[in-house]
């Protein structure tokens, strides 16, 4: 398995509107092409505005095909324009589990 661990940095007061717009918009879309993630938060210690997230693939392979699909998908390039500006950066993490992890 392989985990992606996003984190984005969101304008500061816009996390309510970003994740709204995400639940709308983007997480059926994800849903539909990766299933739910592992993981989806908010940071409330540290640094602030930013949302932190983790979602499984069985391989490299897996989480490539599933990218496109979700690409090409028009409700995808729909959440895209309604969320343009709300994320000011992102940092990204493919991790494996070790053997003795939870997550397998």
């Amino acid at each position: 398995m392989i985990v992606d661990v996003r984190t984005y940095d969101i304008t500061p007061r816009k996390m309510k509107t970003y994740l709204d717009l995400f639940e709308e918009y983007a997480l059926p879309v994800m849903r539909r092409y990766v299933g739910d993630p592992i993981g989806y938060f908010v940071v409330e210690h540290g640094s602030l505005n930013q949302v932190v997230h983790m979602w499984g693939y069985e391989s490299l392979g897996d989480l490539e095909k599933r990218r496109q699909a979700r690409e090409a998908d028009p409700d995808w390039t729909k959440y895209l324009s309604k969320s343009e500006g709300l994320v000011t950066s992102q940092n990204n993490k493919l991790c494996r589990p070790t053997n003795w992890s939870s997550i397998k």
